[in-house]
């Protein structure tokens, strides 16, 4: 890691739908928001207002700077479809120094 850059980070959500997850996606990477965004189909068991729901979505993974990660997220909660959209973000104990600072240029603020 170059001194000063802070490890990337992985920001989580999901969506319900092929359209949702591609739209989501190509947004946050348009945007510098996230350098990449993973989708991966999964299938979800949750509580949701006093019952228990199970439903196929998609997992976006979207890797963002520790810096870029509020707009981010700002962001997801402004475009995702769900009342409260699953939204968490995990730190990365180590990374790939050159991967980590691809995602780091990737995600500059371009104002």
């Amino acid at each position: 890691m170059m001194a000063g850059m802070s490890l990337p980070l992985i920001v989580v959500t999901t969506v319900a739908s092929v359209e949702q997850e591609r739209a989501l996606a190509r947004t946050l990477v348009e945007q510098q928001l996230a350098a990449c965004v993973q989708i991966n189909p999964i299938d979800s068991v949750y509580r949701w207002q006093g019952a228990v729901h199970e439903d196929a979505e998609f997992r976006l993974l979207c890797k963002t700077s520790a810096a870029r990660a509020p707009a981010l997220m700002a962001a997801i909660r402004q475009l995702h479809p769900y009342e409260l959209p699953a939204l968490h973000a995990v730190a990365l104990a180590l990374a790939d120094p050159a991967y980590a600072q691809w995602i780091e240029d990737s995600t500059r603020d371009p104002g």
